[in-house]
């Protein structure tokens, strides 16, 4: 296995194979460095950021046909429903997770919405689920009518939602969620928080927007 071939080799050797490998490809490779990633990983980034600038930036390199993320798993998605046709993303890591993205299932997020169904017009909320999301879930989110937001457009995509609907149904991250309708100057009470564990939510706190 090539990956096998490269475990248990010194730095040095993996600093040379790498080097190698970039003076080969050119401009035909690309590398992504997340903020997170160490520095022995990030002195090969071509270009360091956060995960859909990144993703945008890869899909702006003309002559890129490679892409190798450095960062988890749902960046690397990211970069592939960005990236060109003729453009290949690579991930060093399938293992590499992130916790927020892992909060939300698609089949919790599914079942929520179904039981939203039952209590109010599910044509007048808009789904909005953060960046750091499974590409599934992006999917969901333009299936359902919805868009996808980073913590810096959060309350753009919440009144861009309210143009549109009545409720945001917004995941992974409750605190940004919260805070987000804080901004916007919606009540707390009209904030719920969804507990897939608890039964069906009753329909009393769905009246306002939230």
């Amino acid at each position: 296995m090539l990956l096998e071939s490269y475990q248990g080799l010194k730095e040095d050797e993996l600093r040379r194979r790498i080097s190698a490998a970039k003076s080969k490809l050119g401009r035909k490779l690309v590398i992504l460095g997340h903020h997170y990633q160490r520095e022995e990983v990030i002195k090969f980034a071509d270009f360091l950021g956060d995960s859909y600038g990144l993703s945008k930036i890869a899909s702006e390199q003309k002559e890129a046909d490679f892409i190798v993320f450095c960062g988890v798993h749902f960046m690397a998605e990211a970069a592939k429903i960005l990236a060109r046709p003729n453009q290949r993303v690579f991930h060093p890591d399938l293992t590499a997770g992130c916790p927020m993205a892992d909060m939300a299932e698609l089949d919790d997020v599914e079942t929520a919405w179904i039981e939203l169904a039952k209590i109010t017009d599910i044509k007048k909320v808009i789904p909005i689920a953060y960046m750091n999301t499974t590409a599934e879930l992006k999917a969901f989110c333009g299936a359902n009518g919805g868009l996808i937001c980073t913590s810096s457009n959060a309350q753009s995509a919440f009144g861009w939602a309210f143009a549109r609907g009545e409720k945001i149904f917004f995941f992974p991250d409750e605190h940004l969620g919260r805070n987000t309708a804080k901004k916007k100057g919606m009540p707390s009470e009209q904030v719920i928080v969804w507990n897939s564990r608890s039964p069906s939510p009753s329909p009393s706190p769905l009246e306002g927007e939230g």
